[in-house]
C-alpha cells in the first residue's frame, strides 16, 4: 500500500525525489532535463520571484487541456477517427479515370502549408478541416524558378499554366528570356502557351478570377508573355525605355491578345492599367496609360457583337443575368487590387464567391466544357506586411469559394484542382495549448528576456520595426491589440515586405484523374496532368488509344 502511495505522489508531483544521474523538471532552479523538448510549462505555476535558471525557459502558468469534447480524453475516440480515416483512404482504390470535361484550378497565392495549419485555428480548432483538405489526393510541389531558390509569382504562373520552368519575374516565357528584356519578349521562339490556350484550341470556354489586379503576375500567366511582370500598362515599359510597340503590355494583351481576346470571363481589380491618365473611374481615379487608349472601351466594341457586360461593383454583378444571356464577362471591381475581404464595402464588393459562381454560370453553358483558374491572390499581400489576420481571413474566403464550386460540379467529369505558387517565411511555433489564440501570444513559455512571444512570427519583414528596432527590449505583446487588421507580427530581420519562403506546397485535387497530383514533383508538371485528364494540349492526353 505504501508503495502504490508513493508511486502515486511520485506521479502526481507531490513527492519529488532527486535523482543523481538527471535533474527533475520540478525544481525552477535547476535547467530542463532536455531542453530540446522542454516540459517545465506543463507543469508548474511562475516560480516566486520570478527566478529561474539562465537558459530555461520562463514559467507560465499551469496549462490546461481543454478539448472540444469530452469524448477526446478517450482513446476510442482516437481510434475511431482513425478508422473513419482509414476507410476514405480506402475508397482511393476506385480510381477516376474518366474524362475531365471541366477543370477549375485554385490558386492560394502565398497559401503555405503553415498557413493552412495556423488558419484552422483561427476558424476555433487545431482539428478543423478547409473544405479543400478534404479532397481525397494530395501531393507537394517544388516551386523554384529556373534561375532562383525562392520564387515569384510570376515564374511560378508559367510553371503552373504553361508547364515550363521560367526566370523570376517573368510570364509565359521559356527561361530563354532574361528579367527586363523586350526583344526577347518580342521573339515567339521564347513564348510558351497556356492551358487556357490549349482549352481554346479544343473549343472549351475559358475564364479567370482573381482578387488582385487582372494584370498581376498570377493571372497574367493565363493569357500574356511578359518579360516583366511590372509592364502591366505601357507607362511602365516606356520607364524602363522600351518601345511598346516592339513588347506589348500585359493589359493590351488581355484585350487584344491571342488569348486574352477569347476569355469568356475576366474578374479582379484593376481598372486604372486599362484607363488613360485622362480617365477617372467610378471610385473617382485616374488611370495609368499614357498611350491615350482607353482599354475597358477596346473591350466592350471588341465584344458588341456579343451578349457582353461589364460590371464595377456588386450590384451590378448580380444583377448580370449570367445564367442565359450573358456571354463575356469583365468585371473590374477596384482602381488597384480589390480591397481585403476584412476591408471591403459589402454593399460594393463581391466575394470570392460569387465571382466564382457567376464566372461558372458563363462557362458552364458551353457543352463542350471550360477551363477556370481563380486566384485567392491576396493571402500573399497579407504575409507581405507581417499581418496574419488579413491572410488567415483571405484563405477562409479561399475555401469557401472551392466548397461552393465542388458543390455544385460532378466529380465525374469535373476536376478540380488547389494549389499555391509558393510559401511565405511565417511559421507557428512554441508550446501553447489547444485553441489558444492563433493571434495571440504563446500561452506556454515566455522567452529568455521575460517577455512574452508571439505564436505566428516572420524569418523577416516590416514587423521588426514594430517589435524590435529602436528600443532597449523587444515589444510587450501583453499591452498591444494584435488582432488590430494593422499589427505587423514579430519578424526577425528588417526589411520593409517581407519575402516569400522556397518550401514546397501543397496541391489537392478532386475529379477525373485526381490521383495524378499526389507525390512529390515539379511545379510545371501540374497543367500538364490537368491537360491530360481534359484530352487537351499538345502532350500525352487520357484520349489517347492504349491509355490506362
Amino acid at each position: 500500500m505504501l508503495f502504490v502511495l508513493c508511486a502515486y505522489l511520485l506521479l502526481t508531483g507531490v513527492l519529488v525525489v532527486p535523482s543523481p544521474l538527471q535533474p527533475t523538471v520540478h525544481h525552477p532552479a535547476e535547467e530542463e532535463y532536455d531542453p530540446m523538448n522542454p516540459q517545465r510549462f506543463l507543469f508548474e505555476e511562475a516560480p516566486a520571484g520570478g527566478q529561474r535558471s539562465k537558459r530555461a525557459s520562463a514559467s507560465m502558468p499551469k496549462l490546461r487541456f481543454e478539448p472540444p469534447s469530452d469524448a477526446e480524453h478517450h482513446a476510442q475516440y482516437w481510434n475511431n477517427l482513425a478508422q473513419d480515416t482509414l476507410e476514405r483512404q480506402l475508397h482511393k482504390s476506385r480510381l477516376n479515370r474518366k474524362v475531365a470535361k471541366n477543370v477549375i484550378m485554385f490558386l492560394g497565392d502565398g497559401l503555405s502549408i503553415p498557413t493552412l495549419a495556423a488558419t484552422r485555428v483561427y476558424l476555433g480548432d487545431e482539428s478543423t478541416e478547409l473544405s479543400f483538405e478534404r479532397f481525397p489526393y494530395v501531393g507537394l510541389s517544388k516551386t523554384y524558378c529556373a534561375n532562383v531558390q525562392v520564387a515569384d509569382s510570376a515564374c511560378t504562373a508559367t510553371a503552373y499554366l504553361a508547364g515550363v520552368k521560367a526566370n523570376y519575374g517573368t510570364i509565359g516565357l521559356s527561361a530563354a528570356a532574361a528579367l527586363g528584356d523586350c526583344q526577347a519578349q518580342n521573339d515567339t521562339a521564347n513564348h510558351v502557351h497556356s492551358i487556357a490556350k490549349w482549352a481554346q484550341d479544343s473549343g472549351l470556354s475559358t475564364g479567370f478570377v482573381t482578387t488582385t489586379e487582372v494584370t498581376n503576375a498570377s493571372p497574367a500567366g493565363v493569357y500574356a508573355h511578359a518579360a516583366n511582370r511590372n509592364w502591366e500598362h505601357n507607362g511602365a515599359i516606356e520607364k524602363d525605355g522600351f518601345d511598346t510597340s516592339v513588347c506589348q503590355d500585359i493589359a493590351t494583351q488581355l484585350v487584344h491578345g491571342e488569348v486574352g481576346k477569347h476569355m469568356r470571363v475576366i474578374m479582379g481589380g484593376g481598372r486604372r492599367e486599362f484607363l488613360t491618365t485622362h480617365d477617372i473611374d467610378i471610385d473617382g481615379n485616374p488611370g495609368r496609360r499614357t498611350d491615350g487608349k482607353n482599354l475597358i472601351k477596346h473591350w466592350q466594341h471588341h465584344h458588341a457583337h456579343h451578349q457582353s457586360a461589364y460590371v464595377q461593383n456588386r450590384v451590378q454583378l448580380l444583377e448580370t443575368d449570367t445564367e442565359r444571356t450573358t456571354d463575356y464577362l469583365l468585371g473590374l471591381f477596384s482602381t488597384k487590387h480589390m480591397p481585403y475581404h476584412l476591408d471591403a464595402d459589402e454593399q460594393q464588393i463581391p466575394t470570392l464567391t460569387e465571382m466564382v459562381s457567376k464566372a461558372m454560370d458563363v462557362l458552364e453553358r458551353n457543352g463542350d466544357g471550360y477551363f477556370l483558374f481563380v486566384e485567392g491572390g491576396r493571402i500573399d499581400h497579407g504575409h507581405h506586411y507581417t499581418q496574419p489576420i488579413r491572410a488567415f481571413d483571405e484563405t477562409v474566403e479561399f475555401a469557401k469559394a472551392i466548397e461552393m464550386a465542388r458543390s455544385r460540379t460532378n466529380q465525374d467529369n469535373t476536376l478540380i484542382v488547389v494549389t499555391s505558387d509558393h510559401s511565405h517565411t511565417m511559421t507557428m511555433s512554441g508550446y501553447s495549448s489547444r485553441k489558444n489564440d492563433i493571434l495571440g501570444v504563446n500561452n506556454g513559455q515566455r522567452a529568455d528576456d521575460e517577455l512574452p512571444y508571439a505564436t505566428i512570427s516572420y524569418a523577416n519583414g516590416p514587423g521588426y520595426d514594430r517589435n524590435v528596432r529602436g528600443q532597449e527590449t523587444r515589444l510587450d505583446l501583453n499591452g498591444v491589440d494584435m488582432r488590430d487588421k494593422s499589427f505587423a507580427f514579430p519578424s526577425t530581420v528588417p526589411l520593409g515586405l517581407e519575402t516569400h519562403g522556397g518550401d514546397d506546397v501543397a496541391v489537392f485535387a478532386s475529379g477525373p484523374w485526381a490521383h495524378l497530383f499526389t507525390g512529390t514533383y515539379e511545379q510545371h508538371f501540374i497543367p500538364h496532368a490537368m491537360a491530360f485528364a481534359a484530352c487537351i494540349g499538345p502532350g500525352r492526353t487520357a484520349c489517347e488509344k492504349g491509355e490506362p
